[in-house]
């Protein structure tokens, strides 16, 4: 099955996955979950190895679907052994986009505490605060730190614009001087970028404009790198020469003490430039200072900050690297839409189609979270396209994304990039099925759910840039990490 014929869309709920039928769950055979933990310590340890030395993510993942003929099966995944004891690494891996559905269904599962598995960066990089990711939609303070997110994201949308061209402008005279700088090596513009990103974040989301603190401008991004870094190295392949990857990034957590400083610098700027939002958290959510000031943190940094810093070089690096025309038919479409007397804004952007779906191939493709995670309440049955399984209370559930929006029961030539992929009637019905924000496309972030808040302007914000560079460029060339050329309008 693909996309010429797909199962109905996923409802528009928070039980999404129990109201689904393609074919309904009663159709199918119920089958008893393969996989394995292993042998106590040997199994997770055999495992962390498999996922971070000898195969990767991907093979992991695959070569067990493969091996046990399921995308639902028991396995262990990092980190664990040895001084991470207090993490259980046992998961029942979702890789097709029916059973990782499941993920989101919040009557089936708890969200509490698991954004990046059985394991938890101490409390100390939050200042002691539990911030809305790690709540659960039924305890009392998720619903006011999910509505006072929604919010400040509502009341950005006016300066939203205007800050984001801003700031590229910026970058971009930065891209074109290390060009001329070095025509031949081109611009590596990933700092450019997270400046760019975090100067534009920062005014646009909390009110604080870097600018008010020389040392916040010019190192910020520094040290939002630094301190998310420091907190998802366990769990995160890196890529440097092994076993000294293992033994010195993967065996234990980091602790706060080697960013606290930067993280204070950053707490302070944020409680002395951000008032209104501050004021905002205190009278309308009933959030205390800290409270609001660490949630605000957390979504710039971790949410906003780190998922654009991950993404925008995917999708520059799919734009600038490809040869297939696709950059002459953005440039027209563009150009076409932001025509005489008309200038690029939220709705002239929301007219773009072909930009749109490349923003929604990039995500499929390239999600900037490749892990999913929730929590069994009690037991139930779950569902992947040919097969029910029982899933036990308590038993976590981890959907790699990566592989899940490779289904080829629902993308036709999933490993391709398709540029056109959710573009007319087909496309529209399949954005049900694409998966990138702790929901589908279509769902609707609200209090009762953890889809990110941000969904919405996280596309658009990405739809803009695209545009904004086929205004500034006929033509770009570069990778993922750098541009080589830039062509200026004509």
């Amino acid at each position: 099955m693909a996309s010429s014929s797909l199962p109905p869309p996923l409802p528009q709920s928070t039980s999404l996955a129990s109201q689904q039928s393609s074919p309904p769950p009663s159709q199918l055979p119920v089958r008893k979950m393969p996989g394995s933990y292993g042998l106590p310590l040997v199994g997770p340890l055999s495992d962390r190895l498999d996922y971070f030395w000898f195969q990767g993510p991907d093979k992991f993942f695959k070569s067990r679907s493969e091996k046990y003929k399921s995308t639902v099966f028991r396995t262990n995944i990092p980190p664990s052994f040895p001084f991470l004891g207090n993490v259980n690494p046992n998961i029942v891996a979702v890789l097709d986009v029916k059973s990782f559905s499941y993920l989101f269904d919040m009557d089936l599962v708890d969200k509490r505490d698991v954004l990046i598995g059985d394991f938890r960066p101490s409390l100390d990089f939050y200042g002691g605060v539990r911030v809305g990711v790690y709540l659960d939609t039924t305890e009392p303070k998720h619903a006011k730190v999910k509505s006072f997110a929604m919010e400040i994201l509502k009341r950005s949308s006016e300066v939203w614009l205007r800050e984001l061209l801003s700031n590229l402008d910026t970058f971009w005279e930065t891209v074109e001087s290390d060009i001329a700088k070095n025509p031949e090596g081109g611009a590596s513009y990933l700092i450019g970028l997270q400046r760019c990103i975090f100067n534009f974040l920062s005014t646009a989301l909390t009110g604080a404009n870097p600018s008010a603190s020389p040392d916040i401008a010019e190192n910020g991004w520094k040290m939002l790198d630094k301190w998310l870094a420091i907190q998802v190295i366990p769990t995160t392949k890196i890529g440097i020469l092994q076993p000294l990857e293992e033994i010195f990034l993967h065996s234990w957590a980091y602790p706060f003490f080697l960013v606290a400083g930067d993280y204070q610098k950053l707490y302070n700027f944020i409680s002395e430039n951000a008032g209104d939002v501050i004021r905002l958290g205190d009278e309308e959510y009933g959030l205390t200072r800290d409270e609001t000031v660490h949630n605000l943190l957390f979504v710039l940094g971790f949410n906003a900050y780190g998922g654009f810093s991950v993404f925008l070089p995917s999708l520059f690096g799919r734009i600038a690297g490809d040869t297939s025309g696709l950059q002459e038919r953005l440039r027209a479409e563009v150009r076409k839409v932001c025509g005489p007397g008309t200038g690029l804004n939220f709705r002239t952007v929301n007219e773009m189609e072909l930009v749109k779906s490349v923003v929604y191939e990039t995500l499929r493709l390239n999600p900037p979270v490749p892990l999913q995670y929730a929590r069994a309440r009690d037991d139930f049955k779950i569902s992947s396209h040919d097969a029910v399984y029982e899933v036990k209370r308590g038993e976590l559930l981890c959907g790699y994304q990566p592989l899940v929006m490779r289904d080829a029961s629902i993308f036709e030539d999933p490993e391709e990039f398709k540029p056109d992929r959710f573009v007319g009637e087909t496309g529209a019905k399949l954005l049900n099925y694409l998966f990138w924000s702790n929901g589908p496309q279509t769902g609707t972030p609200s209090a009762s759910n953890k889809q990110c808040a941000a969904k919405d302007m996280v596309t658009i914000t990405a739809a803009l840039i695209i545009a904004n560079l086929f205004l500034r460029y006929d033509k770009i060339t570069g990778d993922a990490g750098s541009i080589k050329t830039v062509v200026p309008a004509t």
